[in-house]
């Protein structure tokens, strides 16, 4: 997996970004806005609506999606996470970034989005495939 630059770490880390899920067809669906906050090196997001949150569910299926954020625009990688201690982290990241929003910190801290944080990885690009080269006497 691909790690962030720190610039474009810092950049998604201090804005409120827009993700669009990719379904398993490869397609983007409408822009939602999500919350991501940084712990340590890594970057992650929580559904407030929990396990039964469609947005959620497509992205923990395909592990496929994207980000707009702070002028990065990028393919990202999603990443479930089981570990009490990060989603404490995440917690007090949520509290310290987004305090002020009351009504929405909490559900974001709560068991059930708890439940359904996910580490951010940028996905680079593939590589454009190698031209095709004819052979004398074959089509090109």
């Amino acid at each position: 997996m691909s790690t962030w630059t720190p610039r474009a770490f810092r950049k998604v880390a201090d804005a409120g970004t827009a993700h669009r899920p990719a379904p398993n067809d490869g397609s983007l669906r409408g822009s939602t806005t999500i919350w991501v906050v940084a712990d340590g090196d890594g970057l992650y997001v929580r559904s407030w609506r929990g396990t039964a949150d469609a947005r959620w569910n497509t992205a923990r299926a395909s592990r496929a999606g994207h980000i707009s954020a702070g002028g990065v625009d990028t393919d990202i990688a999603f990443t479930p996470v089981d570990d009490a201690a990060v989603n404490d982290r995440v917690d007090a990241a949520y509290r310290a970034k987004y305090g002020r929003y009351t009504g929405y910190v909490e559900p974001m801290i709560s068991e059930r989005a708890r439940a359904t944080i996910l580490r951010l990885h940028p996905q680079t690009a593939p590589a454009p495939p190698a031209p095709l080269r004819s052979s004398p006497g074959a089509f090109p």
